[in-house]
Formats: structure tokens, C-alpha cells, sequence
């Protein structure tokens, strides 16, 4: 294992460099989620001060989507054959500048084309941050509870984005983009001084797999263009299905090339790995649950209800607010428990909360439908997210590890395009075009009903890892498995299965 000079796993107390490393990469996980989340709030006066229509409106949220999501897979396996440091600072500079431009633009197109730069440029700092953290930190304890930091900023970032945007845009649309422009430069100034120095590998040993991350990068592409793209040109068109053919012939070259390379982008031997394949389903469907929910609610509270944008937003300010509080928690809880046991339950409390959002009505008001749902909301990330994280990155080698941080990050974009996109065109055939309140509850319900069933979905694929721990550890309690001697390295095991216990069975079926 690569880790700092000042290892926490062997001081046991985090040295003020540490402590600053992982600020830093939070800093830039906090501003890439708070980028997905921030511009919503904004997009009516983006669409009246550059005489946007609704469909290129959609592109300003959708570029960005587009370049984060279909170029993940490439962000991680560069940050593991370019050198993850020098990966995140060359991308955290672009994204400052793509801020900028984005922030003084006066054309739409141009706009569009800086959302998906900074798109491009968060799909190599997320993945590059993600691996720094996981060679930095040694795996058990000390890895969780970093992880538990790092990706409730995340979270937070994007649920109190709603809230800054509804600030933001008050004073002028522009701010929204412009205010991440000095917070990245002090994050890039920082992360020059502070972020370890690690090898970079030769050349001649890594191998570059330039078929694979065409055909790779390009069905993402044109995966998350065809979900977004499929409510204005019809689920049934023409144009539609053919693009999802292209994206299943893609696919399949890319799999047949990542099957035969000798340094494939995508080792595909990774998902032997139970726990990250589950894991990587689990961040797809609480992603995509979470993103169709803040849609359909949004449109609910500001369009049925009237609420104005920053009342809508202060209505999430719960849920970030739990999980902010937690995140100094969390990699405590995930020591005592182990991700098995809190994935699921973090996920039920999801579930719950979209549940309970069905009572929606035409008079619902905050204390008897939004606090409710806000507060289980809040709860299930606090609990989902940096379980989803530390799962899907035990057990990986770390010359991996950006691999394993793309592929969830990778997950979660995807299933933020694919989940949204659907629930955008459930809403519109159940409301039928209307604009009553009749109609638009029509068109609401049943998006409401689909996310919860995705997020079911989730909750039964994680149930499904839950038992299989159990009856792992009840096996390996009864001795008829001999111990590894990396086990005794990763930590003691609870009860539950600890993260340490997962990494050992993970690198066992990986390495088959």
C-alpha cells in the first residue's frame, strides 16, 4: 500500500498536511457537486437574459452532464497511468477557467460549450481525488473515515448548491458560475503545496488502451446525449432507438477489446468483485432516484405550490444540513457496522422518504410533507453515500484505484441522466400537456412512484450483499475458511462485516 509519510494508520493522529490534503480534495468535490445542483435555480434568468428556448435551455444543465458523465471511465484510468496528482491539478485549473468563462459569456452556445468543459474537467478531478484519498489513507479505520469527510462534502455540496443558487441568482444569474472561480483557484494554490507526490507509472509498464477508451468514452457520450436528448426527439423515434443500437454495438466492441488488450481501460476482472459490483448498481439507482425526486419536487413546490426559488431551496436545506453534521461521523459509524449493514439502511430511509412525498396534494405545506421526507432523506445519504464510496473502492489494488473511483462516479452520472430522463417524460404523458392543478398531480405522482421503485431496486440488490456478508462471516467464524494474511493487516471485523473484511474477499475473487 502507497501511502503518506505521515500514514494514519501507523500515528494514529491525522498531521495538519494530512488534514490539509483532504480539505483540498473535499474543496473540489464540494464545488463539482455543487455546480450539478447550482444552475437549476438559475436557468429561468440564464433563458431570459440570452433568449434561450427550453430545449437549449435543457443543454445548459445536460452539457455538463454530458462531458462529467460520458469521460469518467477515461479520468480515472488517466489518473491511474498520467499520475493522479498531476491529473487533478491540470483539471481543477480548467475547471476555474471554464467557471470563469461561463460567468462572462453573452451567447448561449458559448455557455453551453463551457458547461461541458467543466464537465470534462470534474470527470478528472472526481476520480483523481477519489484515488488520492484511497493511496493515501491506509484501508480500514483511518480510509473510512476520510471517505466519510470527502463524500458527505460531496452530498452537502449538492443539496446547500440549491440553496447558494437561490442566493446567487437573486443578485444575478452570472454569480453562480463566478463564485467557484476564486474558491478554485485557492483550492489549485493549496493543492500545488499540499497533495503527496506519488510514481508515476512508466510508459512502457502501464500501456495505453486508445481502442477502449474510444469505443468506451463514446457509448457513454452517446448514451447520456440519447437519455437527454429522448423526451424532445420521442422515446419511440427513429432517431432515439437508433442511438441506442449505436450504444449497444459500442458497447459490445468495448467489451470485446477490454477482454483481449494487454492493459485494458477497463479490466473487466474487476467485477468479480462483488462488493463493487454491487456497489456500482447501488450508487446508479440512489443517484438516479435522488436527481428524478429533486426534479419532480422542484417543479412541484415552485409550479403547483408557488413557492419562490429560494423557499424551495431552503425546503432541501434539512437534508444537506444532516448530512454536513455527519461527516466527521460517519467512518466511526462504518467501523462499528460495516457498509453491508448501513447501505441498506441508508438506502430504506431513502425509499422512505420518496415513499412518504407521494401524499403530495394542491394545499401540502412543509411541516406535514417536505420535513418529513427531507429528514429521512438527509438520513439515508448520510448513511448511503460514503458507504457507496468505501465499497466501491475495497478491495481494488491501488495501482486501481482511479479505475474503481471512475467506475462509481461513473454510475452515479449515468444513472442521474437515465433515471432523469424518464422521469422527465413520465411527467409530461401523465399530465398530458395540462397546466392544471389536476393535470400537473397526474404527472407528478407517478414520477414520484418510479423513483421509489428504483430506489427499491437498490435496496433489494444491497439486501441481497447484506446476506451474503453474513453468511461469509458466519463461515469464516466456523474456520472452514482459512484466514488471509492481508485480514489481520486490514483490521478487526465486526459482527455486521467490516470494510476491512470486504477488501480481503474482494482482492481474493479479483485476483482469480
Amino acid at each position: 500500500m502507497t501511502t503518506a509519510s505521515d500514514d494514519p494508520s501507523t500515528t494514529g493522529a491525522w498531521s495538519p498536511r494530512l488534514w490539509g490534503t483532504l480539505v483540498v480534495l473535499c474543496a473540489a468535490l464540494f464545488l463539482d457537486a455543487l455546480d450539478v445542483s447550482m444552475v437549476g435555480v438559475a436557468l429561468p434568468s440564464i433563458g431570459t437574459d440570452l433568449h434561450l428556448s427550453t430545449s437549449a435551455l435543457q443543454w445548459v444543465v445536460s452539457g455538463y452532464v454530458l462531458g462529467y458523465g460520458g469521460l469518467l471511465l477515461l479520468g480515472g484510468r488517466a489518473a491511474d497511468l498520467l499520475g493522479r496528482r498531476r491529473v487533478f491539478l491540470a483539471a481543477l485549473a480548467v475547471f476555474a477557467a471554464a467557471s470563469l468563462l461561463g460567468g462572462l459569456v453573452d451567447d448561449g452556445g458559448l455557455l453551453i460549450a463551457a458547461r461541458f468543459l467543466k464537465g470534462v474537467s470534474a470527470a478528472f478531478t472526481a476520480p483523481a481525488g477519489l484515488s488520492i484519498i484511497t493511496t493515501t489513507f491506509a484501508e480500514g479505520p483511518a480510509r473510512n473515515r476520510a471517505l466519510s469527510i470527502y463524500t458527505t462534502c460531496g452530498a452537502s455540496g449538492f443539496s446547500l448548491g440549491l440553496v447558494l443558487s437561490g442566493l446567487l441568482t437573486s443578485a444575478g444569474w452570472r454569480w453562480t458560475f463566478l463564485m467557484p472561480v476564486p474558491v478554485a483557484l485557492v483550492a489549485l494554490g493549496a493543492a500545488v503545496r499540499l497533495l503527496p507526490r506519488q510514481p508515476v507509472p512508466a510508459r512502457g509498464t502501464g500501456g495505453y488502451d486508445i481502442a477502449g477508451a474510444i469505443t468506451g468514452t463514446g457509448s457513454l457520450l452517446l448514451l447520456v446525449f440519447t437519455v437527454t436528448e429522448a423526451q424532445n426527439a420521442g422515446w419511440a423515434s427513429v432517431r432515439t432507438l437508433g442511438s441506442l443500437v449505436a450504444v449497444a454495438v459500442l458497447m459490445a466492441l468495448f467489451l470485446l477489446v477490454e477482454s483481449r488488450a494487454a492493459h485494458p481501460l477497463v479490466r473487466l476482472g474487476i467485477f468479480r468483485n462483488g462488493g463493487v459490483s454491487r456497489a456500482n448498481v447501488a450508487a446508479l439507482a440512489v443517484f438516479g432516484s435522488y436527481a428524478g425526486f429533486q426534479f419532480t419536487a422542484t417543479l412541484y413546490l415552485q409550479r403547483l405550490l408557488g413557492w419562490s426559488a429560494l423557499e424551495m431551496a431552503l425546503a432541501f436545506l434539512p437534508a444537506g444540513a444532516l448530512v454536513a453534521l455527519s461527516a466527521t461521523k460517519m467512518g466511526a459509524v462504518v467501523d462499528r457496522f460495516g457498509t453491508a449493514r448501513l447501505l441498506p439502511l441508508g438506502i430504506l430511509s431513502l425509499t422512505a422518504g420518496y415513499a412518504l412525498f407521494l401524499r403530495l396534494d394542491e394545499h401540502s405545506g412543509f411541516l406535514g410533507l417536505v420535513l418529513p421526507s427531507m429528514v429521512l432523506l438527509g438520513l439515508g445519504f448520510a448513511l448511503a453515500f460514503p458507504s457507496v464510496n468505501i465499497a466501491a473502492t475495497n478491495g481494488v489494488d491501488d495501482d486501481e484505484q482511479g479505475l474503481a473511483s471512475g467506475l462509481v462516479n461513473t454510475a452515479f452520472q449515468v444513472g442521474s441522466a437515465i433515471v432523469l430522463a424518464v422521469v422527465t417524460a413520465v411527467i409530461t404523458a401523465g399530465s398530458g400537456g395540462g397546466q392544471g392543478p389536476q393535470a400537473q398531480l397526474d404527472g407528478y405522482r407517478p414520477a414520484l412512484l418510479l423513483v421509489t421503485a428504483v430506489s427499491l431496486g437498490a435496496l433489494v440488490v444491497t439486501l441481497v450483499g447484506w446476506a451474503l456478508e453474513r453468511r461469509r462471516t458466519t463461515t469464516l467464524t466456523a474456520g472452514s475458511i482459512p484466514t488471509h494474511s492481508s485480514r489481520a493487516a486490514a483490521g478487526p471485523t465486526t459482527a455486521g462485516g467490516s470494510a476491512a473484511e470486504e477488501n480481503t474477499e474482494g482482492r481474493v475473487l479479483a485476483d482469480r
